[in-house]
Order: C-alpha cells, then structure tokens, then sequence
C-alpha cells in the first residue's frame, strides 16, 4: 500500500448519493460503513471524508485512480445508496485527507470536524484527537456541503 502520507499528485472523486437506510436504523448502518470504509481503505491506500446531511451523502475519496473508480462501482451498485452521482473528479496536486481513512465530515458550518476512529479493542467507534483541519481540508468540505444541500452543480 502506497503511504497515504505521501505528497503528490492524487486522484480524487467526489460523488453525492441518496441513502436508502430508513431514519431509526441509520445510526448503526452509518457505524458499519465508517468501520468497514476505514478497515478497507486503509489497506488500499485510500483516503477521504463523508457527510451525511438528512438523507444525502457526499463522500469524497482520494488514491490510486484505479482503486478509488472500482470503491466509487461499489458504491454505486451498493443497495443502501440511490442516485449517486460523480460530483468532480481529476488529478489534484495531492492528498486533502491523508491523515483519514475517512473521516467524518460533519453537516453544520460552525461544528467542528470530527474524524472518527476504530477502536476494536474497545469494540466500537471513538472520537479522534481533535487536530487543525488544514485550509485544504475546509476548503474541499465547504465544497462538499454546497453539494449537500444542492446549492452547487457538479463541475
């Protein structure tokens, strides 16, 4: 697996979908995503953040182009998501989210970015040390937001 440290030119997709899980099973079905997404990733080497706002996701995703095409087929065919969407998508001079398997994006402007981490040891889903998102990082979220709540199009 490539460090996803490594500074570079970086493949990034950003895509929207509309999640099928109803309201009183989202909360467990969105733990299982982030931990399978962060075991998954980690080992291929991709990076990334998701939001979740109200019934949508944007979920942007950063790696080997080849690798982050076949996660995005996945997505796509995945029965939880519905009309997903490649929002952007190109070569960008390098990573935003390496320090994240995915990290989780939250919906509101004045919340802070929590990245989330896998705690097997303690069987469940901990908050990260709370760390400096980068202008970068605000930047690519404040985009992803926009898309979440449509005032943006896609490029």
């Amino acid at each position: 697996m490539a460090d996803p440290a490594t500074s570079g030119p970086v493949f990034r997709l950003i895509y929207s979908s509309h999640l099928r899980v109803p309201p009183h099973e989202r909360k467990a079905e969105l733990g299982a995503i982030f931990s399978t997404a962060r075991s998954k990733n980690s080992k291929s080497g991709v990076t990334g953040a998701l939001l979740v706002w109200h019934d949508s996701i944007v979920q942007a995703l950063e790696g080997d182009e080849a690798v982050v095409r076949e996660l995005y087929d996945t997505i796509h065919h995945d029965p939880r998501h519905e009309r997903v969407a490649v929002l952007e998508e190109g070569v960008v001079p390098e990573r935003v989210f390496g320090r994240w398997s995915m990290a989780r994006v939250s919906d509101e402007d004045d919340e802070p970015d929590i990245p989330l981490l896998m705690n097997r040891d303690k069987g469940g889903i901990s908050p990260a040390a709370p760390r400096p998102t980068t202008p970068a990082q605000d930047e690519v979220v404040a985009t992803m937001r926009e898309y979440a709540r449509g005032s943006t199009q896609p490029a």
